[in-house]
């Protein structure tokens, strides 16, 4: 019964935060944040972010979480994401956050390299406001956490990206048990526009986030479920295998339950513990 009382206690919060017009975000006496919802960050209409910056100024070293939503790269929402990335702040008070959508595929429109620009120009957009160009933590699940592995691996030339957290984001599209995904012949035909890869490259070659990885790539955590029928467990195994060659600081941890059961309790507390023990073990590198 305690139990269920704090979760009500804590969605009617959530439903407070996100119907009040105020632009700050509190939880508690000393945790803040100003807020921004909707800003354009593009002429696209789907160019819009969420941004909540700590109510204390005057500190230029704060990082900022970029949080991406999924959708098969042609759906989805940052609405999506939102508790997730309230849940985020209060674990992280000190930290900048911004909840983004991104141009969406379709018949008619490659999600590659749109989705890449996208991200680029939110971290403009996001260095525009606050005077200073803050390390990113690119976090995102399922087509997200795809997003945020080829950007940090493949379009991040000046490595702005700090860490990686990628939560049941496809690695290898190659890879034979990916292929059952049910949209697989939407990612051949739409993912990626075959004016962009170098000769040699196939399309989805070049979207594989494994094709990418190198010694430098950022340090990575990654959460997949056991029973997740869209993104197989085996991508794990083979985006862990591939930054062990490489060299690069990574974990990883599974949970029980399907490809949306991540953010689910116990679940969604397990990986918020998780990402604050990596991002500490990566400051002390």
């Amino acid at each position: 019964m305690k139990g269920s009382t704090a979760i009500f206690a804590f969605l009617t919060l959530f439903l407070l935060l996100i119907s009040c017009k105020d632009k700050k975000v509190s939880f508690g006496e000393h945790i803040s944040f100003n807020k921004e919802t909707d800003i354009s960050y593009g002429p696209d209409s789907d160019q819009v972010m969420d941004l909540y910056i700590p109510h204390k100024k005057g500190d230029t070293t704060r990082e900022a979480f970029i949080v991406i939503h999924g959708g098969g790269w042609r759906a989805g929402n940052k609405s999506q994401l939102t508790f997730f990335t309230l849940s985020l702040m209060k674990k992280f008070p000190e930290h900048i956050f911004v909840n983004m959508n991104y141009r969406l595929a379709s018949e008619t429109n490659y999600a590659l390299p749109n989705q890449l620009y996208d991200i680029r120009e939110v971290s403009q957009l996001l260095t525009k406001k606050l005077g200073y160009s803050p390390k990113l933590i690119l976090l995102g699940n399922s087509a997200g956490g795809h997003l945020s592995m080829l950007y940090a691996y493949h379009s991040d030339p000046l490595k702005k990206v700090k860490a990686v957290i990628n939560i049941v984001g496809p690695a290898d599209l190659s890879d034979q048990s990916f292929r059952n995904y049910q949209e697989y012949s939407f990612v051949e035909r739409r993912l990626v526009d075959p004016r962009v890869p170098e000769p040699g490259i196939s399309r989805i070659d070049f979207a594989s986030p494994i094709r990418w990885i190198d010694h430098t790539s950022p340090p990575t955590l990654s959460y997949y479920g056991t029973t997740d029928r869209v993104i197989p467990f085996t991508q794990g195994k083979i985006l862990d295998s591939v930054l062990t060659q490489n060299n690069v600081m990574h974990e990883s941890y599974s949970f029980n339950g399907g490809h949306l059961d991540w953010d689910q309790s116990p679940n969604d507390t397990f990986l918020i513990d998780k990402i604050d023990l990596f991002l500490k073990h990566i400051d002390k590198k």
